[in-house]
């Protein structure tokens, strides 16, 4: 597991995005972008958590921050999750794991005494520069996104 903190420069990632795009890090250079990591599409939490992005976009847009949503689920997944709530954040899928590895985020868990691999919710904040602002673990959804556009503001200002 990579243990990646505030001030490290942020993991590049090349993944399959919804809508049949290609979604990097790099393509954001100079770019404020907050990165969300949740474990599957179309489940309580993931959802709301997609869909308060998805409702603060205009303001993160506002600002010139970018918000990606990456989890396991494959990019055809991701295209019925948004069709289905509306959605307007990019989604990649990252099937392979790779970036889950790179921002130390597949890890394992345990539920009912079961032990297995999955991700652990986490957003992070990267700076114009490539370097990362701000990390959120083990995220609770309620007003998580409020909270986090209220960093991108002072970031961005």
């Amino acid at each position: 597991m990579t243990n990646i903190k505030v001030g490290d420069p942020a993991p590049n990632f090349d993944l399959p995005g919804d809508g049949g795009t290609r979604v990097s890090l790099a393509a954001h250079r100079g770019d404020i972008v907050v990165l969300f990591f949740y474990p599957k599409d179309d489940t309580t939490a993931c959802t709301t958590e997609a869909i308060d992005f998805s409702g603060l976009k205009p303001q993160f847009d506002a600002l010139g921050v970018a918000l990606i949503g990456i989890s396991p689920d494959s990019a055809k997944k991701h295209d019925k999750f948004k069709a289905k709530h509306a959605l307007t954040v990019t989604l990649a899928a990252d099937e392979e794991r790779t970036a889950l590895e790179a921002y130390g985020v597949w890890v394992e868990k345990s539920m009912y005494g079961r032990k297995y691999m999955g991700v652990e919710r986490t957003t992070l904040l990267i700076d114009r520069e490539g370097r990362i602002a701000r990390i959120w673990n083990k995220v609770k959804v309620r007003d998580h996104a409020s909270e986090v556009l209220q960093a991108a503001r002072e970031l961005a200002t």
